[in-house]
């Protein structure tokens, strides 16, 4: 007999602005103890030294996860130039180094092949999987050499934004599901002749949450395990914001909560779309809209 989780039935969304040294999942396990949740997990994960959003789903709300996941996101980094590393980070050991540093025009020309749809090459040091083995174990262990294949990846925006000094240039961009900023980095060393690795990292939003509506870890330890913490939830359906939202009648939305396709009201999405039902507000159910009716592929636990 499987032994019963232990916590309350929360959901909803907690934006964390997460600090730089610790992981993702260690910040989401805080989160859980501070809130008491049973189920809590996150949308996008942060490298240990990054900071930033971290959207921390909890109870139902995690079944609105990829779509969050999904959505695009905004990052702000600077690039060390004149540096290599083996994690393309500031974590890693320099390997390769240049005394060549570019000018901001020939940074701002090297950018455009960076944008659109383009072939990137996830670091070595990442949780890619090689023949079952997470790379960045393989690349700790030192004994293996392999290699990581192109994957795409859209660029929606990539832009200089300030030049500290000649070391040191700070870009922003705006990017879909699984980039890596360090290999953006990476590869725009090479492309100026001049290496380079990923000094400081911050993902400034993440689909419809932003960096500056985040609370520190430090408020929500502050607050843990008290009403203040809860006023800080966000609704679970603010995980849906990237998809139309169709209205269901009352029998549609019993239909829909039993795992049946549900009636919704007329609406401007079109055969096949995908869409979710809400009643009074909230969800009932995401699915693929036909012929007026929603068939449900995720269906919401909430209070009436």
């Amino acid at each position: 007999m499987a032994r019963k989780r232990k916590g309350r039935d929360i959901s909803g969304w907690l934006v964390v602005d997460k600090p730089a040294g610790l992981t993702s999942t260690a910040v989401v396990n805080k989160v859980r103890w501070a809130l008491e949740a049973k189920k809590a997990g996150h949308a996008g994960t942060l490298d240990p030294e990054a900071t930033g959003v971290l959207a921390i789903a909890l109870g139902e709300a995690t079944k609105t996860v990829p779509y969050i996941t999904d959505a695009l996101k905004a990052y702000t980094f600077t690039v060390r130039l004149g540096q290599a590393t083996n994690t393309d980070d500031a974590e890693g050991e320099v390997i390769a180094s240049s005394d060549l540093r570019p000018t901001d025009d020939e940074i701002k020309a090297a950018l455009s092949p960076f944008i659109g749809e383009i072939q990137q090459v996830p670091p070595k040091f990442s949780a890619v999987k090689i023949d079952g083995q997470r790379a960045y174990k393989l690349a700790r262990d030192g004994d293996e050499d392999f290699e990581i294949a192109a994957r795409p990846l859209w660029v929606e925006e990539l832009v200089l934004v300030d030049r500290p000094d000649a070391d040191h240039v700070v870009l922003e961009m705006t990017c879909g599901k699984g980039g890596y900023v360090r290999s953006i980095a990476r590869d725009l060393g090479a492309a100026l002749g001049c290496h380079g690795h990923v000094k400081v990292l911050r993902r400034i939003w993440s689909g419809p949450f932003d960096a500056a509506d985040g609370l520190s870890l430090e408020d929500v330890l502050r607050m843990e395990r008290t009403p203040e913490l809860d006023t800080y939830l966000r609704p679970l359906e603010e995980g849906l914001a990237d998809l139309p939202e169709l209205k269901c009648t009352p029998e549609g939305a019993v239909r829909l909560r039993n795992g049946n396709p549900g009636m919704v009201l007329a609406s401007d999405v079109e055969y096949g779309d995908e869409a979710w039902a809400s009643i009074d507000g909230k969800a009932v159910a995401v699915g693929i809209y036909k012929a007026g009716e929603l068939h449900p592929s995720r269906v919401f636990v909430q209070p009436g």
